[in-house]
């Protein structure tokens, strides 16, 4: 089965990780998309990267996950590997523990010029064959669509000045954070 392997801090997960999973799908890049939100991010002390409890952002993804049925499914395996992870890492772990599965990294094409910061991206590039994914302000690979632009500091910031964050989360992610207002905390 081919795996795209959708990683990120999802802090919360937003309506732009929707439209990548789902065209992930649709255009059959993938015939399952797993969604691995980091444990620890590995450049969180470089990037003053405040993440919200881990839990939650599973939970978040789970919701986000939940329309798209058994194609999507949400993967903790970050929270069993060593502290900081690195996508290598976890590439190579999910390979070993699923042999029969073809993994693919998906990225988008704002991170393009910073992989020289990652630990083996040139065995990611090789291995792992990179899904590029159309980002606002920067080029987008040839037939991949270029995803709105939508942050997650933004969410939250939109949700802490009690504004509509409808146009910004899924029906599923937003009910959980009215609900439990994790950026109220």
């Amino acid at each position: 089965m081919r795996i795209a392997i959708y990683g990120g801090s999802f802090n919360p997960p937003h309506r732009a990780h929707a439209l990548v999973i789902g065209w992930l799908l649709e255009s059959g890049t993938a015939d399952q998309v797993w969604l691995v939100p980091v444990y620890r991010h590995a450049f969180e002390a470089s990037n003053d990267k405040v993440l919200a409890p881990y839990d939650d952002r599973v939970r978040w993804c789970t919701a986000l996950a939940a329309p798209f049925g058994d194609t999507v499914r949400v993967s903790q395996v970050e929270q069993a590997l060593p502290v900081p992870s690195y996508t290598i890492d976890t590439l190579d772990h999910l390979s070993q523990l699923h042999p029969a599965h073809q993994f693919r990294l998906v990225v988008g094409a704002d991170i393009l010029g910073q992989v020289d910061s990652w630990k083996h991206w040139d065995r990611i590039d090789a291995e792992y064959s990179p899904v590029v994914v159309g980002r606002t302000g920067y080029p987008s690979p040839d037939g991949v669509p270029c995803f709105p632009e939508v942050s997650s500091t933004a969410v939250r910031q939109c949700l802490a000045e009690g504004a509509d964050a409808s146009t910004l989360l899924t029906p599923e992610v937003l009910e959980i954070m009215l609900l439990e207002r994790p950026w109220a905390k």
